[in-house]
């Protein structure tokens, strides 16, 4: 999806005292006086593309936040079927009430943890896993309706239209990962499976990032800076962090690690705690024991911020934030609000607001990154 500006073009064009200019996506013109970076558009064919493209990724975000609320509230199980087109409406009477109240009554979860449940209660955490679900079916119709309309009205080229269908497949691939999560506490866990919990987050991640990317790839203009391939490696591996920390977070919320070891700097009263290796094979400590997840989760926080920091330092040091390059400082400061908001979710024992401030602003720090990649990939 790098580099994607081909549409169809707009014949018709307005001369201001300047020359014509074939762009790819536009016919544009351009003043002899204007000051450089600055082009008048005669034609932008791909402004509803890119509005759209933003509002699927805010509505992205929307659903993550819904899911962070269904997780932290223990939710998720309430609805143990799938059905796609029926379970858009609620239960509308008692009897169908009690029908599902009955089924999950007959997953180990309500058995072993919630049999003090009354209807009242069932209904507050149907209602979330239910608003998820709605919102994610609403995500794909919010994409396949405008996506056939700027088709038929020629605003997507075939090099542009290919790598939105892909992320039109992404979205209904987290569907599929949404239901293969829940299925996994139908039977035997009181919860979720952490491993799918993180597959379920990581693709939604991807898949913002990704909407992000593509909009800002498709703004008019040219950007200004330099870049070099250093820039662009360096930040891409900032961005990959970043999902590899989002990935680590799913397993800390899937095993509730943040309930526990509520302390900082420290970790149970050490900067490196006992028992980080202490499950058979070693490897289930990195994904199934509480301590060592917290522990790595914390760890690759300590890094992104030296990596980021480093980064700022050597822009700094190059040439400073002009043009482009802006996008770093802004980084830096929504990593220390992340640091600073993950610090006080673990310290109060994770309540539900801050911890999903705390998901939602790892969103935003992709998004911007992405942002960042894609204007680094329009520079002239």
């Amino acid at each position: 999806m790098c580099g994607i500006y081909a549409v169809a073009m707009d014949e018709s064009w307005d001369y201001h005292s300047g020359s014509p200019i074939d762009t790819g996506n536009f016919i544009v013109t351009t003043d002899q006086n204007a000051a450089p970076g600055q082009i008048s558009y005669a034609s932008d064919l791909l402004r509803p593309v890119r509005i759209w493209l933003y509002g699927l990724a805010a509505f992205v975000l929307l659903i993550v936040v819904v899911g962070g609320i269904t997780r932290l509230t223990e939710s998720g199980l309430s609805i143990t079927s799938w059905k796609p087109l029926s379970g858009t409406i609620p239960p509308l009477n008692e009897a169908e009430w009690q029908a599902e109240f009955e089924a999950y009554k007959q997953i180990p979860q309500y058995t072993v943890l919630n049999s003090w449940m009354s209807l009242d209660d069932f209904k507050y955490i149907f209602f979330w896993e239910w608003l998820h679900r709605l919102l994610a079916r609403a995500l794909g119709l919010i994409f396949i309706v405008p996506f056939v309309v700027f088709l038929v009205r020629k605003r997507l080229s075939r090099e542009l239209a290919w790598p939105l269908f892909i992320l039109f497949i992404l979205g209904g691939f987290q569907g599929f990962l949404g239901w293969w999560m829940v299925s996994s506490g139908l039977s035997e866990l009181t919860s979720v499976s952490q491993y799918r919990l993180a597959a379920h987050l990581t693709a939604a991640a991807v898949l913002f990032a990704a909407l992000v990317y593509v909009a800002r790839s498709l703004e008019p203009g040219r950007v200004l800076g330099r870049v070099t391939p250093f820039h662009l490696t360096t930040t891409i591996i900032l961005g990959l962090a970043l999902v590899l920390q989002l990935a680590a977070g799913a397993f800390v919320a899937g095993l509730d690690a943040g309930m526990g070891y509520n302390t900082w700097p420290l970790m149970d009263g050490a900067v490196i705690p006992k028992g980080l290796l202490v499950m058979e094979p070693a490897w289930r400590n990195f994904f199934e024991n509480a301590l060592t997840v917290q522990f790595i989760h914390r760890g690759i926080a300590y890094a992104i911020v030296a990596y980021c920091a480093y980064l700022i330092w050597r822009r700094a040091k190059d040439g400073g934030f002009g043009g482009v390059h802006g996008w770093l400082p802004r980084i830096g400061i929504l990593v220390l609000l992340q640091v600073v908001l993950g610090i006080t979710t673990l310290l109060m024992s994770v309540p539900i607001s801050l911890a999903v401030g705390h998901q939602s602003l790892a969103f935003m720090l992709a998004g911007a990154t992405a942002a960042y990649v894609a204007d680094m990939r329009r520079v002239r």
